[in-house]
Protein backbone atom coordinates (compact mmCIF):
# COMPACT_ATOMS: atom_id res chain seq x y z
CA UNK A 1 0.00 0.00 0.00
CA UNK A 2 1.38 3.58 -0.92
CA UNK A 3 1.67 5.82 1.67
CA UNK A 4 -1.13 7.98 2.60
CA UNK A 5 -1.01 11.93 1.70
CA UNK A 6 -4.21 12.47 3.32
CA UNK A 7 -3.30 13.23 6.68
CA UNK A 8 -1.36 13.42 9.58
CA UNK A 9 -4.08 11.23 11.18
CA UNK A 10 -3.59 8.38 8.45
CA UNK A 11 0.23 7.64 10.24
CA UNK A 12 0.34 4.92 12.68
CA UNK A 13 1.67 5.57 15.71
CA UNK A 14 5.27 6.53 16.95
CA UNK A 15 6.59 3.26 18.46
CA UNK A 16 8.12 4.96 21.65
CA UNK A 17 4.35 5.93 22.05
CA UNK A 18 3.59 1.99 21.70
CA UNK A 19 5.97 1.20 24.37
CA UNK A 20 4.88 3.27 27.01
CA UNK A 21 1.22 2.52 26.12
CA UNK A 22 2.67 -1.13 27.08
CA UNK A 23 5.12 -0.22 29.68
CA UNK A 24 1.77 1.38 31.53
CA UNK A 25 -0.21 -1.96 31.08
CA UNK A 26 1.38 -3.49 34.33
CA UNK A 27 -0.85 -3.85 37.49
CA UNK A 28 -3.46 -1.38 38.58
CA UNK A 29 -3.41 2.45 39.17
CA UNK A 30 -6.31 4.79 40.35
CA UNK A 31 -8.66 5.90 37.80
CA UNK A 32 -9.31 9.35 36.25
CA UNK A 33 -6.20 10.96 36.47
CA UNK A 34 -4.90 10.21 40.33
CA UNK A 35 -1.81 7.76 39.07
CA UNK A 36 1.64 8.46 38.67
CA UNK A 37 1.72 9.04 35.10
CA UNK A 38 -0.69 11.77 34.82
CA UNK A 39 1.00 13.18 37.62
CA UNK A 40 4.10 13.41 35.86
CA UNK A 41 2.84 14.21 32.47
CA UNK A 42 0.69 17.25 33.81
CA UNK A 43 3.67 18.49 35.68
CA UNK A 44 5.72 18.47 32.21
CA UNK A 45 3.71 20.24 30.05
CA UNK A 46 2.91 22.96 33.14
CA UNK A 47 6.85 23.61 33.03
CA UNK A 48 7.16 23.41 29.07
CA UNK A 49 4.52 25.73 28.86
CA UNK A 50 4.94 28.05 31.86
CA UNK A 51 1.07 27.78 32.88
CA UNK A 52 0.80 28.75 35.81
CA UNK A 53 -3.05 27.35 36.04
CA UNK A 54 -3.88 23.33 34.87
CA UNK A 55 -3.39 20.80 32.49
CA UNK A 56 -6.23 18.49 31.55
CA UNK A 57 -5.61 15.29 28.73
CA UNK A 58 -8.61 14.68 26.80
CA UNK A 59 -9.26 12.20 23.99
CA UNK A 60 -9.90 14.46 20.82
CA UNK A 61 -8.87 17.49 19.52
CA UNK A 62 -13.18 18.74 18.94
CA UNK A 63 -13.18 17.60 22.55
CA UNK A 64 -10.19 19.76 23.68
CA UNK A 65 -11.87 23.11 21.79
CA UNK A 66 -15.08 22.56 23.35
CA UNK A 67 -13.47 21.95 26.73
CA UNK A 68 -10.76 25.20 26.29
CA UNK A 69 -13.74 27.68 24.78
CA UNK A 70 -16.08 26.42 27.31
CA UNK A 71 -13.41 27.73 29.84
CA UNK A 72 -13.52 31.44 28.80
CA UNK A 73 -17.14 31.83 27.56
CA UNK A 74 -20.05 33.43 29.09
CA UNK A 75 -23.46 32.16 28.61
CA UNK A 76 -23.87 35.05 26.19
CA UNK A 77 -20.52 35.28 24.64
CA UNK A 78 -19.36 34.27 21.21
CA UNK A 79 -16.32 33.42 19.56
CA UNK A 80 -14.81 35.18 16.68
CA UNK A 81 -12.97 32.68 14.50
CA UNK A 82 -11.59 32.26 11.10
CA UNK A 83 -14.09 30.89 8.35
CA UNK A 84 -11.74 28.17 7.90
CA UNK A 85 -11.41 27.85 11.39
CA UNK A 86 -11.59 23.68 12.35
CA UNK A 87 -14.67 24.48 15.09
CA UNK A 88 -16.49 25.94 12.43
CA UNK A 89 -15.99 24.01 9.59
CA UNK A 90 -14.82 20.38 10.93
CA UNK A 91 -16.58 19.88 14.29
CA UNK A 92 -20.01 19.20 13.06
CA UNK A 93 -21.52 22.34 15.10
CA UNK A 94 -19.96 21.43 18.28
CA UNK A 95 -19.30 24.67 20.22
CA UNK A 96 -22.73 25.79 18.94
CA UNK A 97 -24.38 22.48 19.87
CA UNK A 98 -22.79 21.84 23.48
CA UNK A 99 -21.44 25.25 24.47
CA UNK A 100 -24.26 26.73 22.72
CA UNK A 101 -22.01 29.90 21.83
CA UNK A 102 -22.23 31.81 18.13
CA UNK A 103 -19.40 31.20 15.90
CA UNK A 104 -18.60 35.07 14.23
CA UNK A 105 -16.76 34.13 11.40
CA UNK A 106 -14.24 36.19 9.50
CA UNK A 107 -12.74 35.39 5.82
CA UNK A 108 -8.77 35.26 6.96
CA UNK A 109 -6.50 34.85 3.78
CA UNK A 110 -4.07 32.17 4.24
CA UNK A 111 -6.06 31.07 7.16
CA UNK A 112 -4.66 33.81 10.06
CA UNK A 113 -6.37 36.68 11.87
CA UNK A 114 -5.19 40.02 12.41
CA UNK A 115 -6.55 42.47 14.89
CA UNK A 116 -7.94 44.45 11.50
CA UNK A 117 -9.95 41.16 10.85
CA UNK A 118 -11.01 41.02 14.45
CA UNK A 119 -12.08 44.34 14.90
CA UNK A 120 -14.62 43.64 12.47
CA UNK A 121 -17.05 41.76 14.48
CA UNK A 122 -16.95 43.92 17.39
CA UNK A 123 -20.02 45.70 16.30
CA UNK A 124 -23.10 45.50 18.71
CA UNK A 125 -20.96 45.34 22.07
CA UNK A 126 -23.24 46.57 25.08
CA UNK A 127 -26.15 45.64 23.02
CA UNK A 128 -28.44 42.68 24.10
CA UNK A 129 -29.89 42.02 21.12
CA UNK A 130 -26.49 40.51 19.62
CA UNK A 131 -24.59 37.98 21.17
CA UNK A 132 -21.06 39.63 22.89
CA UNK A 133 -18.00 39.00 21.47
CA UNK A 134 -15.72 37.16 24.14
CA UNK A 135 -13.43 35.03 22.74
CA UNK A 136 -10.87 34.84 19.81
CA UNK A 137 -9.96 31.82 18.61
CA UNK A 138 -6.51 31.33 16.81
CA UNK A 139 -5.37 27.94 14.69
CA UNK A 140 -1.52 27.33 14.94
CA UNK A 141 -0.84 25.84 12.49
CA UNK A 142 -3.57 26.94 10.74
CA UNK A 143 -5.81 24.79 8.32
CA UNK A 144 -4.31 25.75 5.90
CA UNK A 145 -0.92 25.33 6.77
CA UNK A 146 0.58 28.76 7.50
CA UNK A 147 2.09 29.68 10.76
CA UNK A 148 1.17 32.97 13.02
CA UNK A 149 4.64 34.30 14.12
CA UNK A 150 5.56 35.32 17.21
CA UNK A 151 5.37 38.85 16.43
CA UNK A 152 1.74 38.56 14.81
CA UNK A 153 0.53 36.14 17.87
CA UNK A 154 1.55 39.15 20.73
CA UNK A 155 -0.13 41.99 18.33
CA UNK A 156 -3.69 39.48 18.14
CA UNK A 157 -3.16 39.22 22.49
CA UNK A 158 -2.60 42.60 23.09
CA UNK A 159 -5.71 43.61 20.43
CA UNK A 160 -7.76 41.48 22.52
CA UNK A 161 -6.19 42.66 26.20
CA UNK A 162 -6.85 45.82 25.19
CA UNK A 163 -10.84 45.16 24.27
CA UNK A 164 -11.67 42.53 26.47
CA UNK A 165 -11.61 39.46 24.62
CA UNK A 166 -9.48 36.06 25.70
CA UNK A 167 -7.69 34.13 23.70
CA UNK A 168 -8.05 30.48 23.07
CA UNK A 169 -5.23 28.69 20.91
CA UNK A 170 -6.37 25.11 18.62
CA UNK A 171 -2.72 23.75 18.93
CA UNK A 172 -3.86 20.43 17.14
CA UNK A 173 -0.34 20.96 15.17
CA UNK A 174 1.27 23.33 17.44
CA UNK A 175 4.49 21.25 17.77
CA UNK A 176 4.84 21.78 13.92
CA UNK A 177 4.34 25.77 14.23
CA UNK A 178 7.04 25.43 17.02
CA UNK A 179 8.96 23.60 14.65
CA UNK A 180 8.91 26.13 11.99
CA UNK A 181 8.90 28.77 14.19
CA UNK A 182 12.25 27.69 15.94
CA UNK A 183 10.58 28.44 19.18
CA UNK A 184 9.68 27.21 22.62
CA UNK A 185 6.10 25.91 23.89
CA UNK A 186 5.89 28.51 26.21
CA UNK A 187 7.07 31.39 23.67
CA UNK A 188 3.55 29.97 22.15
CA UNK A 189 1.25 29.51 25.10
CA UNK A 190 2.31 33.22 26.45
CA UNK A 191 -0.19 34.40 23.97
CA UNK A 192 -3.54 32.77 24.91
CA UNK A 193 -5.35 32.18 27.96
CA UNK A 194 -6.38 28.60 27.21
CA UNK A 195 -4.65 26.40 24.41
CA UNK A 196 -4.83 23.30 23.08
CA UNK A 197 -1.52 20.54 22.62
CA UNK A 198 -1.80 17.87 20.22
CA UNK A 199 -0.25 14.56 20.50
CA UNK A 200 -2.43 12.29 18.49
CA UNK A 201 -1.50 14.01 15.19
CA UNK A 202 1.79 14.16 16.14
CA UNK A 203 2.65 10.48 16.59
CA UNK A 204 0.33 9.54 19.64
CA UNK A 205 -2.55 7.04 19.50
CA UNK A 206 -5.35 9.33 20.67
CA UNK A 207 -4.40 12.07 23.13
CA UNK A 208 -4.84 15.92 23.31
CA UNK A 209 -3.88 18.59 26.16
CA UNK A 210 -5.98 21.43 27.34
CA UNK A 211 -3.29 23.60 29.02
CA UNK A 212 -5.13 26.47 31.26
CA UNK A 213 -2.36 29.56 31.73
CA UNK A 214 -3.86 31.15 34.49
CA UNK A 215 -5.71 29.10 37.53
CA UNK A 216 -8.39 31.33 37.82
CA UNK A 217 -9.97 29.57 34.37
CA UNK A 218 -9.38 26.59 35.65
CA UNK A 219 -12.12 26.67 38.30
CA UNK A 220 -14.88 24.53 36.15
CA UNK A 221 -12.53 22.48 33.93
CA UNK A 222 -12.55 19.20 35.88
CA UNK A 223 -16.58 19.71 35.97
CA UNK A 224 -17.00 20.99 32.11
CA UNK A 225 -14.40 17.77 30.95
CA UNK A 226 -16.52 15.20 32.78
CA UNK A 227 -19.61 17.03 31.53
CA UNK A 228 -17.88 17.07 27.56
CA UNK A 229 -17.17 13.12 27.74
CA UNK A 230 -13.59 13.89 27.91
CA UNK A 231 -12.34 12.59 30.86
CA UNK A 232 -10.69 9.11 30.80
CA UNK A 233 -10.98 6.56 33.11
CA UNK A 234 -7.59 4.91 32.52
CA UNK A 235 -6.32 7.92 32.29
CA UNK A 236 -2.46 6.66 32.52
CA UNK A 237 -2.72 5.59 28.88
CA UNK A 238 -3.31 8.78 27.66
CA UNK A 239 -0.62 10.17 30.07
CA UNK A 240 1.87 7.85 29.18
CA UNK A 241 1.32 8.58 25.72
CA UNK A 242 2.62 12.08 26.42
CA UNK A 243 5.22 11.04 28.46
CA UNK A 244 6.52 9.10 25.53
CA UNK A 245 6.02 12.11 23.34
CA UNK A 246 7.57 14.83 25.86
CA UNK A 247 10.78 12.45 26.45
CA UNK A 248 13.88 13.52 24.68
CA UNK A 249 11.53 16.01 23.29
CA UNK A 250 9.87 13.00 20.85
CA UNK A 251 7.36 15.73 20.31
CA UNK A 252 9.79 18.27 18.32
CA UNK A 253 11.63 15.87 16.74
CA UNK A 254 8.56 14.34 15.13
CA UNK A 255 6.94 17.24 13.69
CA UNK A 256 10.69 18.65 12.29
CA UNK A 257 10.90 15.36 10.56
CA UNK A 258 6.84 15.93 9.41
CA UNK A 259 7.48 19.56 7.88
CA UNK A 260 10.70 18.69 6.05
CA UNK A 261 8.91 15.91 4.38
CA UNK A 262 6.61 18.58 3.21
CA UNK A 263 9.30 21.26 2.28
CA UNK A 264 11.11 18.58 0.68
CA UNK A 265 7.59 18.24 -2.00
CA UNK A 266 7.02 21.68 -2.28
CA UNK A 267 10.07 22.34 -3.30
CA UNK A 268 10.22 20.01 -6.20
CA UNK A 269 6.91 20.81 -6.83
CA UNK A 270 8.11 24.05 -8.23
CA UNK A 271 9.62 22.34 -11.46
CA UNK A 272 6.50 20.44 -12.22
CA UNK A 273 4.51 22.27 -14.95
CA UNK A 274 0.95 22.24 -14.28
CA UNK A 275 1.24 22.43 -10.10
CA UNK A 276 0.56 25.68 -8.22
CA UNK A 277 1.32 25.54 -4.22
CA UNK A 278 -1.06 27.87 -3.36
CA UNK A 279 -0.39 28.85 0.23
CA UNK A 280 3.08 28.62 1.96
CA UNK A 281 4.53 25.50 3.01
CA UNK A 282 5.09 26.29 7.13
CA UNK A 283 4.13 22.98 8.67
CA UNK A 284 3.22 19.45 7.59
CA UNK A 285 1.04 20.97 4.53
CA UNK A 286 0.94 21.23 1.51
CA UNK A 287 -1.71 23.17 -0.42
CA UNK A 288 -1.54 22.80 -4.55
CA UNK A 289 -3.93 23.49 -7.54
CA UNK A 290 -4.24 21.41 -10.56
CA UNK A 291 -6.00 19.86 -13.05
CA UNK A 292 -9.22 17.94 -11.64
CA UNK A 293 -8.25 15.13 -14.32
CA UNK A 294 -5.14 15.55 -12.61
CA UNK A 295 -6.19 14.69 -9.30
CA UNK A 296 -8.72 11.98 -10.04
CA UNK A 297 -5.93 10.14 -11.90
CA UNK A 298 -3.79 10.30 -8.92
CA UNK A 299 -6.59 9.24 -6.70
CA UNK A 300 -6.52 6.07 -8.27
CA UNK A 301 -3.00 4.93 -6.47
CA UNK A 302 -2.81 7.83 -3.86
CA UNK A 303 -4.91 8.79 -1.07
CA UNK A 304 -5.17 12.92 -0.15
CA UNK A 305 -7.86 14.92 -0.36
CA UNK A 306 -9.23 17.95 -2.85
CA UNK A 307 -9.64 20.98 -0.35
CA UNK A 308 -11.61 23.01 -2.30
CA UNK A 309 -13.64 21.38 -5.87
CA UNK A 310 -14.64 24.84 -7.07
CA UNK A 311 -10.77 25.59 -7.52
CA UNK A 312 -9.47 21.99 -8.18
CA UNK A 313 -6.71 22.97 -4.85
CA UNK A 314 -5.92 19.33 -2.70
CA UNK A 315 -4.41 18.87 0.19
CA UNK A 316 -1.19 16.77 0.45
CA UNK A 317 -0.21 16.16 4.08
CA UNK A 318 3.26 13.88 5.29
CA UNK A 319 3.41 12.94 9.36
CA UNK A 320 5.89 11.71 11.67
CA UNK A 321 6.67 8.57 9.65
CA UNK A 322 6.69 9.87 5.88
CA UNK A 323 9.98 9.01 4.78
CA UNK A 324 11.82 10.91 2.02
CA UNK A 325 11.47 7.86 -0.33
CA UNK A 326 7.53 8.49 -0.19
CA UNK A 327 7.84 11.93 -1.50
CA UNK A 328 9.92 10.93 -4.20
CA UNK A 329 7.72 8.21 -5.29
CA UNK A 330 4.66 10.84 -4.88
CA UNK A 331 6.71 13.24 -6.75
CA UNK A 332 7.03 11.23 -9.79
CA UNK A 333 3.87 10.32 -10.21
CA UNK A 334 2.26 13.91 -9.89
CA UNK A 335 5.22 14.64 -12.32
CA UNK A 336 4.04 11.80 -14.42
CA UNK A 337 0.08 12.66 -14.16
CA UNK A 338 0.77 16.74 -15.02
CA UNK A 339 2.84 16.48 -18.04
CA UNK A 340 0.68 13.87 -19.78
CA UNK A 341 -1.52 14.91 -22.98
CA UNK A 342 -4.40 15.83 -22.05
CA UNK A 343 -7.17 14.18 -24.25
Amino acid sequence: MTKSFGSDNHSGTHPAVMRAIADANTGDAVAYGADPWTARATAELRRLSGAEGEVYLVLNGSGANVLGLGLLLGRHEAVICAESAHINTDECGASERILGTKLLTVPAPGGKLTPELIATRLAGRGDEHFSQPGVVAITQSTEVGTCYSLAELRKIRDFCSDNGLRVFMDGARLANAAAHLGCTLAELAEHADVFSFGGTKNGAMGVEAVIVMRPGDAVSAPFLRKQHMQLSSKMRFLAAQFLALLGDDLWLKNARHANAMAARLASALVAVPGVEVVHPVESDAVFARLDPRRVAELQRTWTFHVWDETTSVVRWMTAFDTQESDVDAFLADIAAVAGAPTA
